[in-house]
């Protein structure tokens, strides 16, 4: 099993060509006043099929750099969007 870091997120993005981005959101607690600290990060993932829709839940894995800020290749789509619910922008 290789050591490539692998995270499950949600497409906010499919406008590009072959790019999905990719938005994992993390809560942790404040060291100090203990209070419930939100956060996001958004990764530019390397969809090569053009196969993910805005609103999928998708695990990516670390790979080598293909731009200057795409550095994650899709690994599998681990929901589908079925368009219920609509998705801010």
């Amino acid at each position: 099993m290789n050591n490539r870091r692998r995270l499950v997120g949600k497409v906010t993005s499919n406008k590009m060509k072959k790019t999905i981005v990719v938005e994992i959101a993390s809560t942790k607690r404040h060291p100090l006043y203990g209070k419930v600290v939100r956060s996001t990060q958004r990764f530019k993932a390397h969809d090569e099929k053009n196969e993910c829709s805005v609103g999928d839940v998708v695990e990516i894995v670390e790979s080598q750099p293909m731009s200057k800020e795409k550095r994650w290749v899709l690994e599998r789509i681990v929901t589908k969007n079925t368009g219920a619910e609509m998705v801010e922008a």
